[in-house]
């Protein structure tokens, strides 16, 4: 596993906010996916049209940050990898390492729950054709930092893609340019916390290959050691 160090300015643990963990329904930050979400519900009344809430306890030692809400993913069902392809990949590898319980069904009562960790995305609202603009990414960077306050044991955090590591670093109070992304590298963000990178399970890097659930798992991997579980010992088989 390659670690890079931090800076010798990286603070103790995340930098604590008076912010909320998690918006509300008719959050009005973003005034382009504000239009979007009145958009939707408009067409799709039935669907969740809302900020996606994070996923999983608090008082776990992983936190797992995507990019956004799928429109017809957890903008639909209102549940993080909920109804899109990515979810499908995702849901397995934590079940099979033992982060979660139940059967993912691709639907928010298909009594799926997370025990070893927690998802949350760095934009809780879903962007059009999934592209969040970067005053988007930093206005709804206040939720994720307030999530990272809110977990007492976090040790490690997962970022799905390069948009969300560097949006976990901002929201750690450093700065994106002190560490390199890279699928499987892990960076010192605060004392006895790590931040692991890797390509999003999204059906494009799926399809084409520059994620194949090999390399997903290799991730896994390298998680569970750093929590001192083996590979082997995480795995539910």
């Amino acid at each position: 596993m390659t670690i890079q160090m931090a800076p010798t300015d990286v603070p103790s643990g995340p930098r604590k906010v008076a912010g909320p963990r998690e918006p509300q329904p008719d959050c009005p930050f973003c005034p382009r996916l504000v239009s979007f979400r009145e958009e939707n519900r408009a067409k799709f009344p039935d669907w969740f049209n809302a900020p996606v809430p994070s996923f999983g306890p608090a008082d776990v030692e992983l936190l797992i940050v995507g990019l956004a809400p799928g429109l017809k993913g957890a903008n639909r069902t209102g549940r993080p990898f909920t109804g899109d392809f990515a979810g499908v990949l995702l849901y397995e590898t934590l079940l099979r390492y033992g982060l979660a319980s139940g059967t993912y069904a691709e639907r928010p009562d298909d009594g799926l729950v997370l025990t070893g960790c927690m998802i949350t995305n760095s934009v809780r609202c879903v962007p059009p054709q999934n592209k969040p603009l970067p005053d988007e990414i930093a206005a709804c960077r206040v939720f994720l930092s307030g999530v990272l306050a809110d977990m007492p044991n976090l040790r490690a955090v997962l970022a799905l893609g390069r948009i969300a590591f560097d949006t976990v670093i901002r929201a750690a109070g450093l700065k994106p340019s002190q560490f390199k992304f890279g699928h499987g590298e892990a960076v010192d963000i605060a004392k006895g916390l790590k931040l692991f990178g890797s390509y999003h399970c999204s059906r494009y890097n799926t399809n084409t290959g520059r994620l194949t659930p090999e390399m997903f798992h290799g991730v896994f991997d390298k998680i569970a050691a750093h929590l001192g579980r083996s590979g082997q010992d995480a795995r539910t088989e």
